[in-house]
């Protein structure tokens, strides 16, 4: 009697640590994933345009970093240039004195021609090395120049992606808007998703239940039926949002079961393997006898 007791209790929580104690199981459509699936279109084009911002910011402060370090190379160059020019502001006038001091000593001619070679020699290899360096540093420059983004270009391209967001935010208010404002009554939308599923005309239904989500009209069931369509349709990701919700909103359903059955099936498909073994493990304890619970030890197996 304790045994099967004990057995009770423990199918009937598993459920609930399953949907709780693992939130890794239910990860898809997170954006801050560093890996995020089951996104919807536009889940998917804010993340694009996200990532895209975050790109252009490390451009920017990766050009502004070089910017800050040519700039301390020009500084630097414009002290040698400064030096070299006093530098040679005072050859001129040593080889004056030297030319006077020279001439008193009797050097010759060719000997005064000879020392005065060798200093523009030395002076001429130095202006060659300055040169080059400029050349380097004017051909960085230029670089930068073409590649650099301003902290105007890169504000404008934030507010366009604002823009951008409150643009997506509004059509999907107007499409709620259009949905609501229809002279149908919940209950006949609910009828309507229902034949349109039976049909197979899966996008209608979608639309027609997320309308019931919106009036809270049966959530539960709704969330569920939006993750069955997804699931038919292979995209197992968004399959696992809403049949989580669901199962947030209401764990005894009738169609638990195959809730739980499907969710398996779609972890095992996602790559998810320790999880789509939980649920099979929960489905089997809880709904033994179930034609679900035979599958789900497929699933084991």
């Amino acid at each position: 009697m304790k045994r099967s007791t004990a057995l009770y209790l423990l199918s009937a929580a598993i459920p609930f640590s399953i949907f709780s104690a693992e939130p890794s199981a239910f990860g898809a459509g997170n954006l801050s994933s560093s890996n995020p699936y089951g996104l919807t279109p536009d889940e998917k084009l804010l993340l694009e345009t996200k990532q895209k911002l975050k790109k252009v910011d490390i451009s920017t402060k990766t050009h502004a970093s070089q910017l800050d370090s040519l700039r301390e190379r020009i500084d630097g160059l414009q002290d040698i240039v400064e030096a070299l020019s006093r530098k040679s502001h005072n050859n001129k006038i040593k080889l004056q004195e030297l030319q006077s001091v020279e001439m008193q000593k009797g050097e010759s001619e060719v000997e005064y021609q000879k020392r005065v070679a060798n200093l523009v020699e030395e002076n001429a290899q130095k202006i060659t090395l300055l040169e080059n360096n400029i050349s380097s540093i004017s051909k960085e420059v230029e670089f930068i120049s073409k590649n650099y983004v301003s902290k105007e270009e890169y504000n404008r391209l934030v507010d366009e992606i604002n823009n951008f967001k409150a643009l997506i935010s509004k059509e999907l208010v107007a499409k709620k808007t259009n949905l609501s404002g229809k002279k149908r009554s919940s209950a006949a939308i609910y009828n309507s998703a229902k034949r349109n599923f039976n049909k197979k005309y899966y996008t209608k239904a979608i639309n027609e239940y997320k309308e019931l989500i919106s009036r809270n009209y049966k959530p539960a069931y709704s969330h569920y039926m939006i993750g069955e369509m997804w699931f038919k349709r292979k995209d197992y990701g968004k399959a696992i949002i809403y049949f989580k919700k669901s199962s947030q909103l209401y764990s005894k359903a009738k169609y638990m079961p195959t809730l739980m059955l499907h969710t398996a099936i779609s972890m095992d498909k996602t790559g998810d393997k320790t999880n789509a073994k939980a649920f099979a493990k929960a489905l089997i304890l809880k709904y033994p006898n179930s034609k679900e619970a035979k599958e789900a030890r497929k699933i084991l197996d």
